[in-house]
């Protein structure tokens, strides 16, 4: 696909509408994480530095298409105006007369944030007039929201249409850049690391990365549906009955690929998931207990593949690292990672919550800001909101 390039647009005096990922977690009216807001500031402080009237427009949790005080900006666009050290102009709405006027008197360089799209219906539906009117508000869409570039609603896609000049921001075009050489073109060996709860939410992934990787991983509770397939015992340990036969099928097109699919060979166990204070390690599980991180021989079996890997792609912990008991397996892969030299790219938000507790997420090469997006280009689908601002 070819993209206009954001630094070479006339954006002097432009409006400027940048669909963002302001998704933060909000606790009383504060923004707890402001990771997201952060890795949106390169591309609005060029647009402040090139003199573009900038209007940002994001959604913030699940509102069902009405307004609830619970999901407003404002609390984010208080902490955008003390990252940026400059005021943000929040609308009352995404739409209507009010937004109208906030935009209509901004000058070059300052910086509006429309209200949550998502008190609209019409967002989700990606409704043809609801995408018209914010199309109305600008002479340049950039799109640097990659965690939501695969739904096609109107401020991802259905606006784009509607405005002449369109591009990916920085933070986009990183994204594309880092994930598409995984699919095209990966140094090798290049090994896939693949964890959470459900196989079911990455069988698509796992069958797609077949024809790509050398090496798989597989942790997290979804490997207890592989062990199971397997004619393992594992105890009480999660699995998902309904995707037996599709862990049985990645399993043959790993060996008819002559792929490398490593599965754990202990385990940290426990009657409960949230306590742990019973955990141990074992090679089997026995009834009752559930097998809740990687063991010891795992983590060493998993570093040495990951220390052979020229490039590396990992979503999903090893276990519940939410729980301090089940936490090492996870935060070992975590810094093996980090100390390859691989090229290494991280998705999902757990995986990168681990990276960031290991204290490691300076040494990887691409942390992604999109879980779910991120998952759906690695299966090698298109995805509408990248697909729209091709040239």
């Amino acid at each position: 696909m070819a993209f206009s390039k954001l630094e070479e647009l006339e954006l002097k005096e432009k409006r400027v509408f940048v669909r963002v990922d302001f998704n933060c977690p909000v606790k009383e009216g504060i923004v707890t994480d402001d990771t997201r807001i952060r890795a949106s500031l390169p591309t609005i402080k060029f647009l402040i530095k090139n003199n573009a009237k900038v209007i940002l427009a994001s959604h913030l949790g699940r509102p069902k298409g009405k307004p609830q005080k619970e999901f407003s900006l404002e609390p984010v666009g208080a902490r955008l105006a003390e990252l940026l050290n400059a005021e943000i102009f929040l609308t009352d709405d995404c739409v209507g007369d009010g937004a109208r006027k906030v935009i209509s008197d901004l000058r070059p360089g300052q910086v509006a944030l429309l209200e949550n799209v998502r008190f609209h219906k019409e967002e989700t539906d990606n409704e043809e007039l609801f995408a018209k009117k914010l199309a109305s508000f600008a002479d340049v869409y950039i799109n640097d929201a990659f965690g939501t570039a695969h739904r096609a609603h109107a401020s991802t896609v259905g606006m784009a249409e509607f405005v002449p000049v369109k591009a990916p921001g920085f933070l986009m075009r990183k994204e594309i850049e880092s994930l598409t050489p995984l699919l095209k073109s990966p140094g090798r060996p290049y090994l896939a690391i693949l964890g959470g709860a459900k196989v079911s939410d990455k069988i698509a992934v796992l069958d797609n990365l077949l024809d790509h990787v050398n090496a798989m991983l597989v942790g997290g509770g979804m490997a207890y549906t592989f062990l199971k397939t397997l004619g393992q015992g594992i105890g009480n340990s999660l699995f998902e009955k309904d995707s037996l036969e599709a862990a049985e099928k990645i399993l043959k097109g790993a060996k008819a690929r002559k792929i490398a699919l490593l599965l754990p060979v202990d385990h940290v166990i426990s009657a409960d998931p949230k306590d742990g204070s019973d955990a141990k390690t074992v090679e089997h599980i026995p009834d009752g207990m559930m097998g809740l991180d990687i063991g010891p021989k795992t983590r060493e079996l998993f570093a040495k593949e990951i220390a052979r890997a020229k490039t590396i792609f990992w979503n999903g912990p090893m276990g519940v690292f939410e729980t301090p008991a089940f936490a090492e397996g996870t935060m070992e892969i975590a810094r093996a990672v980090a100390g390859s030299g691989a090229m290494s790219v991280v998705g999902g938000g757990d995986s990168v919550a681990a990276v960031n507790k290991a204290g490691v997420a300076d040494r990887i090469g691409h942390i992604s800001t999109g879980g779910g997006a991120s998952l759906e280009f690695m299966e090698g689908k298109q995805l509408p909101g990248i697909e729209v601002l091709d040239v």
